[in-house]
């Protein structure tokens, strides 16, 4: 029986499980060509069917699960860590579309394994919904957790971050070989208690000098606050906690990171100075694993674990793998590309249209730094669909002074005008109000031609934006279905 990378069998699979591969690929290709159902469709039915099938599937895995959680920065970091794995030699599955429910997972399963559910793959990457990561390890103990932040998102889901931390806590306490913690989130730090005794705990870090430009959930303060009193000092990093990874310059494009007592210069492609921190957080995970397989003994270990046939493949690969230097691992980080909707520039009759996902204070506040207005035009949309989370009172913790200066173009969405109103309290004058998604999009990208734009907009608004531009101009297919 073929054993799950922590060493337990895998589940009995029922007596039709030869089927299950077929009928969910089936479903996929229909729901596609009738656009019902969206793209974790497929992965609710066989959860039906084969509940078994999530686990028994990721127990072919020798190097196991990485699950990627915390509330800003899973997609781009889930992106970063599967990235890096392949350039490094590895075979990763993922889930790229940012379906971060269990059902997504199975989902993006089908579309890789084998008629006869056989997954060509040395580990997974996998990015979950702070919820429904505790389902999931429920099924499946993941090898590596890496565990970003903790701010408040959707509060008419998850309650107050108090509660999304002790869902993240389930996920450390549940995972077999390394869990990777954010030091400077004291909430997420605090996690280090409960990672079984077994498991490693491994840190990523700022510099001190960079705290400002991270602030935790505990340091936001928005303009009211600010003029009713003075913004408190950002609490000390956990004392005597070393970084295995630390983020010490940013710029442009660049990031200085301090591994193992020597400093390195990378580029990154990805934008926004929030992406710099999540570069280390990718690090430390990709070093994690790396440790993991730098013993031949694991190696082979690992490798029993596999069909005979595909033993020495793997071999090779985890010995390239192991030996890879940590400037191999840099030069990696550099060719990341952005996932869409996350810093994405589409070209559109001759203006650059950059997607910027916004779902929480932190994230939103964190664009706005990263991306000054001057010389462009601005977009706002926002939609309070289940995805998005339906409480859109966190707009009110974001400080919005930044766009006095040039105002904002356009807004739009479900909730257009609740974010007008919400510029109108901060000085911001919102020059264009229009609850058609459609018609506020063409007309926005239409103006000013050649001009660089920024459209910030929540998850499903980001979708429909998107699915309106790539009837103007040409956008990769996310894979994430209508």
């Amino acid at each position: 029986m073929t054993q799950a990378p922590t060493g337990t069998p895998a589940p009995r699979a029922p007596w039709y499980a030869f089927a299950t591969p077929t009928i969910g690929k089936g479903v996929r290709w229909a729901s596609r060509i009738t656009h019902h159902g969206g793209s974790a469709f497929p992965g609710k039915v066989v959860e039906r069917v084969d509940p078994g099938f999530l686990r028994r599937t990721l127990a072919q895995l020798p190097l196991g699960v990485v699950l990627v959680s915390g509330t800003n920065g899973k997609t781009t970091t889930t992106r970063m860590v599967s990235m890096m794995l392949e350039s490094l030699g590895l075979r990763v599955f993922t889930n790229p579309t940012g379906s971060n429910f269990t059902r997504g997972v199975v989902s993006a399963l089908l579309q890789e394994v084998s008629a006869g559910g056989a997954l060509d793959a040395d580990i997974a990457v996998l990015e979950l919904d702070e919820a429904y990561a505790v389902h999931f390890v429920e099924q499946v103990r993941p090898d590596y957790a890496l565990l970003l932040n903790v701010m408040r998102d959707q509060l008419d889901r998850f309650g107050e971050i108090d509660n999304t931390a002790r869902l993240l806590s389930r996920v450390a306490a549940a995972t077999t070989g390394t869990v990777v913690l954010n030091r400077e989130d004291p909430r997420i730090a605090a996690l280090a208690q409960v990672v079984p005794s077994g498991a490693r705990t491994v840190h990523f870090g700022l510099s001190q000098a960079l705290r400002r430009f991270f602030p935790t959930d505990d340091d936001m303060a928005t303009t009211f606050e600010r003029d009713a009193a003075p913004a408190s000092a950002p609490a000390e990093p956990t004392a005597g906690t070393v970084a295995d990874v630390m983020l010490t310059g940013v710029g442009d494009h660049r990031a200085q990171l301090l591994i193992d007592g020597t400093e390195y210069d990378s580029e990154v492609r990805l934008e926004g100075v929030y992406n710099l921190y999540n570069a280390a957080a990718a690090l430390a995970v990709v070093r994690a694993v790396q440790a993991s397989v730098r013993n031949p003994q694991a190696i082979r270990e690992r490798a029993a674990r596999l069909p005979a046939k595909r033993r020495d493949g793997f071999v090779m690969r985890a010995q390239r793998f192991a030996g890879a230097s940590t400037d191999a691992l840099v030069d990696a980080l550099a060719q990341v590309t952005p996932a869409f909707g996350r810093g994405e520039v589409i070209d559109v009759q001759g203006s650059p249209v950059e997607l910027l996902l916004v779902k929480n204070p932190m994230g939103f506040r964190l664009a706005l730094a990263s991306f000054p207005p001057a010389g462009c035009n601005t977009m706002i949309c926002i939609n309070d669909e289940y995805a998005d989370g339906r409480d859109m009172s966190w707009l009110w913790d974001v400080d919005f002074t930044s766009l006095h200066a040039t105002g904002v173009d356009a807004v739009s969405g479900v909730r257009a005008w609740d974010m007008a109103l919400r510029l109108e309290y901060d000085g911001v004058a919102a020059r264009g109000v229009n609850t058609d998604l459609e018609q506020a999009v063409r007309a926005f990208v239409g103006m000013d031609p050649g001009t660089r734009k920024h459209i910030y907009c929540t998850y499903t608004a980001m979708l429909a934006v998107r699915s309106i531009l790539g009837t103007m101009a040409d956008v990769a297919d996310a894979g994430v279905g209508k």
